[in-house]
């Protein structure tokens, strides 16, 4: 199995990406640690792991929090021996408005909440990632490519600063053995709700694919477990691209 004898930690693991990775992680073999605010959702994914044979553990932590991110993830590598691999997707606060009537103090909330999250998940990770001489850190929907359009307001700018993290963590980080990768996406039909005015959005997402398909949240564990596990190795400070061509490098 690609992550037998490694532990992951998983923040917004109850929800649809952070459990489709989860899933995948546990099913190659890793102990998986979820945490996030909701326990019910927790619980269902640690529920499916353990049901198919893996080992998984819940915690409610607010991933804001500097003390409950550093006290958890201290937990775990007390209870594991080690933090192998750590992964990010708990959901932004998305405005969707112009930035020239958005309010500062929203947008500046709005920034401050990736920033924060994304470093302090990080740090906790990292410090013990670089003891340790291994370890990969995963973020997940960020966007480099320079696109934008009207309208979208904080969203294409908290997925620039989600990828601009992920570039600096990796040059730091990358003399420790420690390697940062992020992968992308043109949208997961999945998760978007089953209602009559979302299915025209579901199928943009797919006619701007090249293989007339979207990604599923299977594709996403399992590219995300090749990912984090040694067959990637060479893979540090990069994107990977899972959009079934919807973005052509």
């Amino acid at each position: 199995m690609l992550l037998e004898n490694k532990t992951a930690v998983v923040y917004g693991g109850g929800g649809s990406i952070g459990g489709a990775m989860a899933r995948a992680f546990a099913a190659e073999g890793a102990r998986v640690f979820l945490a996030g605010r909701t326990p019910a959702k927790l619980d269902a994914v640690a529920d499916d792991i353990r049901r198919a044979g893996g080992l998984a553990e819940t915690a409610v932590v607010d991933a804001l929090d500097e003390t409950a991110v550093n006290g958890w993830v201290d937990s775990v590598v007390a209870t594991a021996g080690s933090v192998d691999i750590s992964v990010n997707v708990i959901s932004h606060d998305a405005i969707f408005q112009p930035l020239v009537d958005m309010p500062v103090a929203d947008f500046a909330r709005a920034m401050e909440k990736v920033a924060r999250t994304f470093l302090l998940t990080g740090q906790a990770a990292a410090r013990h990632m670089v003891k340790q001489g291994s370890g990969v850190i995963l973020h997940f929907g960020g966007s480099d490519s320079g696109n934008s359009m009207p309208g979208i307001g904080t969203v294409q700018i908290g997925s620039d600063l989600v990828e601009a993290m992920r570039r600096q963590w990796a040059c730091e980080l990358g003399p420790h053995s420690v390697r940062v990768v992020s992968m992308r996406t043109g949208g997961i039909p999945e998760t978007v709700p089953d209602m009559p005015q979302t299915e025209p959005i579901k199928q943009q997402m797919v006619d701007a694919t090249l293989l007339g398909r979207a990604a599923t949240l299977e594709d996403v564990g399992r590219v995300a477990a090749w990912l984090v596990s040694d067959h990637a190795r060479t893979l540090t400070s990069t994107q990977v691209n899972i959009s079934c061509g919807a973005f052509v490098d």
